[in-house]
Order: structure tokens, then C-alpha cells, then sequence
């Protein structure tokens, strides 16, 4: 081998081992930076014996990425559910206490006991005024409740719409940055050029639109990405596709919330042709359009089976049976067992038994509180005041069966206080499934997490030993340069 020969190998492996150098720096820099993955610098042989980089790979495992997308889908998914459920928890106190203890658990079952309690206490002492007092309290209480459970459930509605429009702007502007981070890796690989760094950026964007919606990906010639949602609508191809949302101002029970559309095509709601199956868009559009709205269902059908429980009717055997002790605005008759969207907000205590409206506490022992002007629903006609035959009739109303609407599925038949219970257990039921799912899809998360990390991630020892090896080489090539120049040196003298 001529001394030229040997410099030219010399010089390429001083390049080369530079070049591996920087790509070992790169790792040791992003050891703790989240998405970054190990580069390898690709060395051949040239055609003189000499060495030299063709390129720098990047670390990857396409199933894992995959498994760490879905993850992260399903994960954000039952995080938005969850936090839903805590919401109305948190505002209603349903499972503060416990169903006896109204200062803390203000659920409608527990109000409930507490109101049958108060008229059995009134039945003892039917001519007590404080008594009687108790269970208009009772009363205004549960009344108070469904209303406010009722405001609550819509509020929430209305936060998760808007929830739902700023996960579509933030998918937008995902997309939006994924279009050019993806041209320039189509570029950059037809170029021949080192696209790692960008490969990790696109990886990054990847994993934070599938917090907002799940996702699949194709990958095609020149590292070109396809991204479709879970449920088969194109997101991505060559160009970013739009994702669109009208937004509701407020939520009324019978409101229905609008659907996000990719493309022109509904992937939410009861039309969707291609309906996501996981991230949180889909958690949100779940909470807003089925979870919290049966939960209403069963405040409906709550107080509607409260109004027909205290109903008067005509003691002549000739009129309708009439709104009680509770009624709601324009009521004239009790409504038919089905349910009356935004009746738990409406329900009020009627102000013909309550005093501070101008009513009368008697008429809770006597009756006469639908219409007073009307003796016909007189039960108390003798006006004796040890009369119990009424509020006796009150209490037994609580255990009585009657029909419910089964679209609320809890049951088309049972008791007002077991279907009030029903409607707790369900709620209790879907929020610490909603709470396990969320705890395990975490654990999930973070177990595929690792894998990936550990599959892709750097090795800060393994790093630190090539460095090393390089250093070394990097010496050997210097001293052999050096001995070149040397022996260059005495052929010169000698000439």
C-alpha cells in the first residue's frame, strides 16, 4: 500500500469516526428528551479500503409505536369519562356519607329516605306544625336536588361541547404541523438526507393527535405517512383532511349535540358512518351524548315518578288525578309514565302547601293542595286534626310500584325509592368502571410507554462505551496520520 493510499484511508476515518461521534453525541443528549431514538451511524467500506457514512438510521418498532398510539387512545378516552363522572360525584355529593346522612350525600335516593322519614314522623304527630315543617323541608329538599342535578348534568354537557371544539382546533393544528413535517421526511429521504431528527418530530405529533383521537398509520415509499382515524376516516394523505365541529351554545335536556365531521364525513353521533372508537374526542362525544344524557333520563323519570307518588285525585271518583305536594310550572295533570326531557329541573314544591308562598301546611296532612278551591280533592273532610289517613297514604306511595320508562334502563317497574336507589347504583356502577378502566389503560400506558423506550430509547451506558471506542480509534487514525507525515518527512530528506 503507497504512503498517498494510506493517508486517504487515514483522513476518511478520521471524517468518519467524527461523523460517529456526533451521531453518539446526539443520543447522550437525548437520553432525556420524550420521543427521542437512538441514531446509528451507517459505515461501509469504500472502494480504496477506506471507511465513510452513508447515512444515520433511527432506532424503531413499528408494532410498539402502534401499541403506544392506541394506548395512548384509549387512555385519554376513559380519562375524559371518568373526570365526567367525578364532576357530577363532586357537585351532588352521591357518594359522600352515606344514604341516611343528607349533610354530606345529597343524592336524590338519600333525600328521599330522609323525606319518607319525615312524613312517618308526621303521621305520629299529625297536628305538630314543626312536623309538618320537617317534611316541607324534606320536600323543598328534593326538590332542590333534582334540580340541581339537573343544571349540573347540562352544565357538564355544555363543558364537554366545548371541550369537543378545542380538541378539533387542536387536531387541526396537529394535522396542520404533521403536512410539513412529513414533506420534508418524503424530501429528505428522496434527497438521501439524514431525517431522523424529523422522523422523531413526526413521531411526537403522532402520539398527541392520538390523545385526541385514535389513529392507525400506513407508511409508504419515501418514509410517506397515510393517518387514518380508528374508525377508518382518512386524517392524513399527503395533505392534512379537515376536521370540523359546530359548537352548542347551552344544553337543554332535549338538546342534541352536534357531530364532527373529517372530511365532510360524520365520525360522532348516531349518523356516523365511520363512528372513533377511542381518544378523547370519543370519551367527550360519549359523556355529552349518552352517559350524562341517561343519567338525566333517570333524574326525569326520578321526579316524574315523584309527582305521580303524591298525585291527588278526585275523591268524588269523577276527575283526573292532579300535581300534589310537588308539580311544576303549567302542570294540570300528573304526566304519563314516560319521560318528560328536563322534568327533574322544572320540579318544585307546590305553593299552595308552603307557607312563604302564601299555602297552607295543613293541606299536607289533609290534601286539598292540587286545587283548593276544589273540595273534590279534599281527603281530610271533617278537618280533624289527628287525621293520618293521608300522610299514611304518602308514606306507603315510597314502596307502591309504578311504571317507568324503560328507555332510562334501569326498569319499566318498581318503587319510586328503588328506582331512586336504581339510579344511584347505576350512576356509582358506570363511574367506578369509568375510574378501573382509566387506572388500568394508565398502567397500560405506561407499561407500552417502557417498552418502547426500551426498545428505542438511548443507553446512556452503551453511549458512553461507543464514545469511548471512538475516542480511541479516533487516536489510533491521529497517530497513524502522524506517522505518515513522519516517514513523508525522512523520504523528502532523503531526496
Amino acid at each position: 500500500m503507497s504512503l498517498t493510499n494510506a493517508g486517504a484511508i487515514a483522513n476518511q476515518s478520521l471524517g468518519t469516526i467524527a461523523a460517529q461521534i456526533n451521531v453518539v453525541s446526539r443520543n447522550i443528549a437525548g437520553v432525556n428528551v420524550s420521543g427521542y431514538a437512538t441514531k446509528t451511524a451507517l459505515v461501509s467500506t469504500t472502494s480504496n479500503g477506506g471507511v465513510q457514512i452513508d447515512g444515520v438510521a433511527r432506532a424503531t418498532n413499528a408494532a410498539l409505536v402502534q401499541n403506544s398510539l392506541q394506548a395512548t387512545a384509549t387512555q385519554a378516552s376513559a380519562a375524559a369519562l371518568s373526570s365526567g363522572f367525578d364532576q357530577i360525584d363532586q357537585a351532588l355529593g352521591l357518594s359522600s356519607g352515606t344514604a341516611s346522612d343528607t349533610s354530606t350525600n345529597r343524592s336524590p335516593a338519600s333525600l328521599l329516605a330522609a323525606l319518607k322519614s319525615a312524613l312517618q314522623s308526621y303521621s305520629a304527630s299529625p297536628s305538630s306544625t314543626t312536623v309538618a315543617q320537617n317534611v316541607l323541608a324534606s320536600a323543598k329538599a328534593v326538590a332542590q336536588a333534582l334540580n340541581t342535578a339537573d343544571s349540573t348534568v347540562q352544565q357538564l354537557r355544555t363543558q364537554a361541547d366545548g371541550e369537543i371544539a378545542s380538541s378539533v382546533a387542536n387536531i387541526n393544528s396537529i394535522l396542520s404541523q404533521f403536512q410539513q413535517v412529513n414533506a420534508d421526511v418524503v424530501a429528505g429521504t428522496q434527497a438521501g438526507r439524514d431525517v431522523s431528527s424529523a422522523l422523531d418530530q413526526r413521531e411526537s405529533l403522532l402520539k398527541s393527535l392520538s390523545s385526541e383521537i385514535g389513529v392507525t398509520t400506513v407508511t409508504r415509499a419515501n418514509n410517506d405517512m397515510v393517518i387514518y382515524a380508528d374508525g377508518g376516516a382518512t386524517l392524513f394523505e399527503t395533505t392534512a383532511r379537515s376536521v370540523t365541529f359546530q359548537p352548542t351554545g347551552a344544553y337543554t335536556a332535549s338538546t342534541t349535540g352536534n357531530a364532527v365531521y373529517v372530511d365532510g364525513v360524520p365520525v360522532t353521533g348516531a349518523s356516523a358512518s365511520m363512528a372513533i372508537q377511542s381518544g378523547k374526542l370519543q370519551g367527550l362525544t360519549q359523556l355529552r351524548d349518552v352517559v350524562a344524557p341517561q343519567y338525566q333520563s333517570q333524574l326525569d323519570e326520578t321526579a316524574r315518578g315523584l309527582i305521580a307518588a303524591f298525585a291527588e285525585s278526585d275523591q268524588s271518583g269523577f276527575g283526573t288525578t292532579a300535581p300534589g305536594l310537588f308539580t311544576y310550572s303549567g302542570a294540570t295533570s300528573a304526566p304519563s309514565a314516560s319521560v318528560v326531557p328536563g322534568l327533574a329541573g322544572q320540579i318544585i314544591v307546590n305553593p299552595n302547601a308552603d307557607p312563604s308562598q302564601g299555602g297552607n301546611l295543613d293541606r299536607l296532612r289533609d290534601g286539598g293542595i292540587s286545587d283548593p278551591t276544589n273540595s273534590a280533592y279534599l281527603y281530610n273532610t271533617t278537618g280533624a286534626a289527628g287525621y293520618t289517613d293521608r300522610i299514611n297514604q304518602l308514606v306507603a306511595s315510597f314502596s307502591t310500584t309504578q311504571s317507568f320508562d324503560p328507555s332510562s334502563g334501569l326498569g319499566s317497574s318498581m318503587s319510586l325509592q328503588d328506582y331512586a336507589t336504581s339510579s344511584l347504583g347505576w350512576f356509582e356502577a358506570q363511574r367506578q368502571q369509568a375510574k378501573d378502566t382509566e387506572s388500568y389503560q394508565s398502567t397500560l400506558l405506561s407499561q407500552t410507554t417502557d417498552a418502547l423506550s426500551n426498545a428505542t430509547g438511548v443507553n446512556l451506558d452503551e453511549q458512553m462505551s461507543k464514545m469511548l471506542d471512538l475516542e480511541n480509534s479516533y487516536q489510533a487514525s491521529a497517530k497513524l496520520i502522524s506517522a505518515i507525515d513522519a516517514m513523508y518527512k525522512a523520504l523528502f530528506q532523503a531526496l
